[in-house]
This record gives structure tokens, C-alpha cells and sequence, in this order.
């Protein structure tokens, strides 16, 4: 079994096999939730000069409840309307693989350093959904990665209105908070 830094390297490389294990390991999950906590840090670290102290709080925050959406979505999408014959998963392999899919993020850490911070950032957003991607793929037993890539599309519109809608409750200042993680 990898460590807990060998697994999040491995889910940045878009290792299947690391995924795979982090699927299989129910133990995995408060590991995942982790990476998804320093991802988010990472982000809110980067952009302390923008969103401040109660940014990166309130980006933590809504990083771990967006983090167990975005799950529920992939969960629901991929199990029940979209599934392959073999698709066979529950609520805590999609925590653990997606969770995991955050590893790139740590990099927002540089987020602060003007032009390649932002450039940094929009790369590492591309490269942590390639890792959901795959996270899906492994997670729902997929052989088809263009079934995973509808999953994820499916999902992250479902995602961004949800996100709109809470938006327009809590405020425009809770959505940008939350678009650190």
C-alpha cells in the first residue's frame, strides 16, 4: 500500500492503479478529504491577496461541501443514467477517488506570483479535471473514457447551477469564496 504522499503523487500523474487502490481502500476516505482541505488551502494561500483570511475559510469550507456534491452528481449520473454493464459503485469510492483527483491543486499554492499564477492556476484547473476524469473512469469501472467525460460534462453543469443558484442566496461574495476550491 502507498503513503498518503505516494498516493496523491500518483493521482496527480493520473496513475490508474493509484486510483484503483484509493477506490478499494475504505479506509481512504478522511486521506481524501484531506487532499481536498490542502488543495483548497493551496488555492485560498494563493490567493490571500485577493480573497483574504475569510476567503480561504469560507474557500475551505465550501471546497469540502462542493467536494461531496460533485461526488453525489458523479455517483448519481454514472450509477444511474449513465452506467456501463459492469458499472458497479457507492458514495465512498467516489469520495475517495475524486477527493484524490484534487492532488494538482496544491500548486494554486503559487497563485500569489503575478501572470504565472494565473496562467498556474487555470493549468492545474484543466489538470484536476483530466484527474476527475479519470477518477470517474476508475471508480464506476468504465471502459469507455468518453462515457467518463460525459459523466464529469453531465455533473459539472449540474455543478455550476447549483453553485449559481446558492450564489444568489448567500451573495456574490460566498460564490467567488467558494470558486477558490
Amino acid at each position: 500500500m502507498a503513503t498518503f504522499t505516494e498516493r496523491m503523487i500518483g493521482a496527480a500523474k493520473l496513475d490508474v492503479a493509484t486510483y484503483e487502490e484509493v477506490e478499494a481502500d475504505t479506509t481512504a476516505t478522511g486521506q481524501a478529504m484531506l487532499v481536498v482541505v490542502l488543495s483548497s488551502v493551496a488555492a485560498g494561500i494563493g490567493a490571500l491577496g485577493s480573497m483574504g483570511i475569510v476567503g480561504l475559510l469560507v474557500g475551505t469550507i465550501g471546497a469540502l461541501v462542493g467536494w461531496f456534491i460533485w461526488a453525489g452528481l458523479i455517483f448519481i449520473i454514472g450509477t444511474k443514467i449513465l452506467p456501463e454493464p459492469q458499472t458497479e459503485a457507492d458514495m465512498g469510492q467516489l469520495l475517495r477517488t475524486i477527493g484524490f483527483a484534487s492532488s494538482p491543486g496544491i500548486l494554486r499554492l503559487l497563485g500569489f506570483i503575478p501572470v504565472l499564477g494565473t496562467m498556474l492556476s487555470f493549468a492545474v484547473a484543466i489538470w484536476m479535471l483530466v484527474a476527475t476524469v479519470v477518477a470517474t473512469r476508475q471508480a464506476l469501472d468504465y471502459k469507455s473514457t468518453g462515457r467518463a467525460v460525459a459523466v464529469c460534462a453531465i455533473g459539472f453543469v449540474v455543478y455550476v447551477v447549483v453553485n449559481v443558484v446558492i450564489g444568489s442566496i448567500l451573495g456574490p461574495g460566498a460564490m467567488a469564496a467558494a470558486s477558490v476550491s
